[in-house]
């Protein structure tokens, strides 16, 4: 029988960045997945600045920069009439903003990413059992074989069966009976720089404006809410129905549906893994949690997830830590999640409006106030999740910020030889102790490399704070401090071990 470190069952963006992250890191990876091939439909559309970060410290990002649109924002209307424009307002200190591109286009430059570091993607390969015990989990396929491995991680999607096999309860509710989704190319003489929302008493039609590699420059995802159907739709139906909302609730006559890239029917759902932990089986992305896709965040969020878990699940399985570390993924990443389903669940019920005094409420008050351009920055900056913390988890911690638990955002830095650097690009799947020059940091790094291997680097910056930091592959703070015996101390607990000196 095979025998592998850790098994990833899903090849989305969630499974690709935990297996490219495990495998930076020199942990044997086989990535599975149950469809014949790489998906071409675009799916999510847009990867927000902590998604762009994240593929950045992989080493992933490649040209999607140069093949995105930058995203400006949402024109809201009642019908024809504009009320408000909710713009993106990025921070100026932060040196990655969101991008408009499909999910198709990440898939494609993390599977790049991927082959680099030595791996594949091994398509028609569906999990359907999988045994665990003490010292790992008996994974078997829908051909009849199996293999042996240390962790099985379900990245598998919203019917995850990983998940089912790990018995992990996946409690919800439903947001919305039907939802449509249409990518079409379509004639329309549209403003492209930002996309539109359009409010009616029978609900929502969202248009946002797609690149396409043909350069054609008119693809356009159509989004709304309908009544429940009794039969399934089919393509033909959904563009019918759109070819009916255009003029019904965005008043626009003039729009011809050339080309159909993709069309969906789907329920909105509210749900969330009871944990993301049994044993030896791990859950990530939507296998953990679903929810409205109003606000683009849930690619992003399993990106966050798969991060948070490669660098921990690495030093379980290189034997650095004990396998409790684990636990505190769920406490991280979960609250999180919890935070994510109650916004998009709120906004999606506002914006579709079910009710007068509902209608009443998003026409004259939560819309407008999306003009507002200390609204607009806050919104951007939790779109972004660059606002991230884990100071409130087992990790986390108190005193003088930045605490242990916040992201650390990126900078120049200086090598101990003086040359040029980023911290985020020194990260992932490197820690780094990041320290005002002069500072005494070689025994602080000594002790780090002694607990976590040889994969510590040193940076120095004028303006770091006066005690040095300890910095996680993900970019969050580990530990603050000047003294090597007090980092002593926390390795040994946050990991578990009494390794190192």
């Amino acid at each position: 029988m095979e025998r592998t470190d850790v098994v990833v069952a899903g090849a989305g963006p969630t499974g690709l960045v935990l297996a490219c992250g495990l495998a930076a890191q020199g942990v044997g990876v086989r990535v599975v997945d149950r469809a014949a091939g790489p998906a071409t439909t675009s799916r999510a559309n847009i990867l927000h600045a902590r998604g762009v970060e994240v593929l950045g410290r992989l080493g992933a990002l490649g040209d999607l920069r140069d093949r995105a649109l930058a995203p400006v924002g949402m024109r809201m209307h009642v019908r024809s009439r504009p009320i408000a424009t909710m713009r993106f307002a990025p921070d100026d200190q932060e040196p990655v903003q969101a991008l408009f591109v499909s999910q198709a286009m990440v898939e494609e430059r993390l599977r790049a990413r991927l082959a680099e570091l030595g791996g594949k993607v091994e398509w028609g390969t569906a999990v359907t059992t999988a045994a665990q015990d003490a010292d790992g989990v008996t994974v078997g396929f829908a051909d009849g074989t199996r293999t042996r491995a240390g962790w099985l991680a379900g990245c598998d999607g919203a019917h995850s069966v990983v998940r089912e096999l790990a018995g992990i309860a996946f409690p919800g509710v439903p947001v919305v009976e039907q939802f449509l989704l249409a990518d079409v190319h379509a004639r329309w003489a549209r403003d492209r720089s930002a996309s539109a929302g359009f409010f009616h008493r029978d609900g929502l039609l969202l248009a946002i404006p797609m690149r396409s590699d043909d350069g054609a420059g008119d693809l356009w995802r159509l989004m709304a809410d309908v009544p429940p159907a009794d039969r399934r739709l089919d393509e033909a139906d959904v563009i019918a129905w759109f070819e009916r909302l255009l003029p019904e609730r965005a008043g626009e006559t003039g729009v011809r549906i050339r080309n159909v890239a993709w069309t969906s029917v789907f329920r909105v759902q509210r749900r969330l893994a009871a944990d993301y932990r049994s044993g030896r089986i791990l859950l990530a992305g939507d296998a953990a949690h679903i929810h409205s896709p109003i606000g683009g965040q849930g690619m992003n969020t399993g990106i966050g997830d798969a991060e948070n878990l490669a660098w921990k699940l690495a030093l379980v399985v290189h034997g650095r830590a004990e396998e409790a570390l684990l636990d505190t993924y769920t406490a991280e990443r979960r609250p999180l999640a919890t935070e994510v389903l109650r916004r998009t669940t709120a906004n999606t019920k506002i914006l579709v409006g079910e009710g007068a005094v509902t209608r009443f409420v998003r026409d004259r008050i939560f819309v407008p106030l999306l003009g507002s351009p200390p609204v607009q920055r806050q919104a951007t900056r939790t779109a972004s999740q660059l606002g991230v913390t884990y100071r409130g988890g087992p990790l986390g911690g108190r005193g003088r910020a930045p605490h242990p638990g916040d992201r650390i955002p990126d900078r120049p830095c200086r090598r101990a030889d003086g040359s040029p650097a980023r911290l985020h690009t020194e990260l992932g799947p490197a820690w780094v102790v990041l320290a005002r020059p002069g500072a005494a940091s070689d025994a602080l790094a000594g002790t780090a490399r002694a607990h976590l291997g040889p994969d510590v680097t040193t940076l120095f910056d004028g303006t770091a704070p006066e005690s040095p930091l300890v910095i996680r592959p993900d970019g969050h703070l580990a530990w603050r401090g000047a003294d090597p015996g007090a980092l002593r101390r926390w390795f040994a607990g946050a990991l578990g071990t009494k390794m190192g000196a």
